[in-house]
């Protein structure tokens, strides 16, 4: 897509999680893009434009510089339009895996957070409990994080009474009380610990469905970046320490390593005993400017973070 810009993460769990993770940043992608062509070319048959373009200055702005309503539709048509692109991109990617001959499904899946940025336009799918969180900085100055996305928890009150609607099980281990799982009706398997994932197949009668949650923002002038990443790097760090670790990162190529680095250190400091969880992390800064303007604005975003 011209000017268009794919990020994504994928947190795979189960014995055939890491095949299950691989297979969906490989061809979901490609599926959303289908998705959304098809989509467009049904707009065009209508007599419609594109709904989700770079049009040019002139075409697409009115004297004033702002947008017309002509060439750009508004918002939650947009959203509706690429809502629909991703849930079928990911149940079309759902039923794919349920066919892969050497992919055992039934207890394993993926989680998928994406982003998808096209001009000024910002479009974020998630499943699952990784999560996306955008960096701006505020009218005075200072850096903040702006968490795009829900963490789709069992425990989450919508997504609870849809498993239980589904006679799935909703409940957490003793030894484990802070972390809620999904349980089949009449077996303590497999203790799922979110509520919608690609895979999974034993669970998808049982409430835990693929369709992600899509939103749609406009980039401001003062959004820098987006960091996606899994909940292995959410759990141990907030999010205004995560943008606060990339903005304190010289160079943006060494950010998500940085960030990945920063979560599995503070694993091993705060759970000596434990397995640390996968952190995987992907920025996708929005701005071309003067990386110098985001590494200043960290200590402000240090000091706010302390408050």
């Amino acid at each position: 897509m011209e000017d268009g810009v794919f990020c994504g993460v994928f947190d795979g769990h189960g014995r055939c999680g890491q095949l299950v993770s691989k297979l969906a940043r490989d061809h979901l992608p490609f599926m959303i893009l289908s998705q959304r062509n098809a989509l467009l070319l049904g707009s065009d048959d209508d007599g419609d434009g594109p709904a989700f373009s770079d049009a040019s200055p002139a075409a697409s702005s009115s004297t004033d510089g702002s947008r017309s309503e002509r060439s750009s539709p508004a918002p939650a048509q947009m959203l509706e339009e690429w809502r629909e692109a991703c849930a079928n991109a990911f149940e079309a990617m759902d039923r794919e895996l349920g066919v892969q001959a050497k992919v055992d499904c039934d207890f394993s899946g993926t989680t998928a957070v994406c982003a998808i940025k096209q001009g000024e336009d910002l479009v974020v799918a998630n499943l699952g409990d990784s999560r996306a969180v955008l960096a701006t900085v505020s009218e005075t100055g200072y850096l903040k994080a702006v968490q795009l996305t829900t963490d789709q928890k069992p425990n989450v009150p919508q997504e609870a009474e849809r498993i239980k609607r589904c006679n799935g099980r909703v409940f957490a281990l003793k030894d484990e009380a802070s972390v809620p799982r999904v349980w089949l009706p009449d077996e303590d398997c497999p203790g799922l610990a979110m509520a919608r994932s690609l895979g999974d197949h034993r669970l998808k009668r049982h409430g835990v469905v693929s369709e992600p949650e899509v939103a749609h923002r406009r980039v401001a002038p003062g959004d820098l970046f987006l960091v996606l990443a899994t909940d292995g790097v959410w759990d141990v760090l907030s999010n205004q320490e995560v943008v606060s670790i990339v903005c304190a990162t010289p160079r943006k190529q060494h950010a998500s390593k940085a960030v990945a680095q920063a979560a599995a250190q503070r694993w091993r400091t705060r759970y000596p005993a434990s397995r640390v969880d996968d952190c995987s992390a992907a920025c996708l800064f929005l701005r071309d400017q003067d990386w110098a303007t985001s590494v200043a604005a960290a200590p402000k975003a240090k000091a706010a973070a302390s408050r």
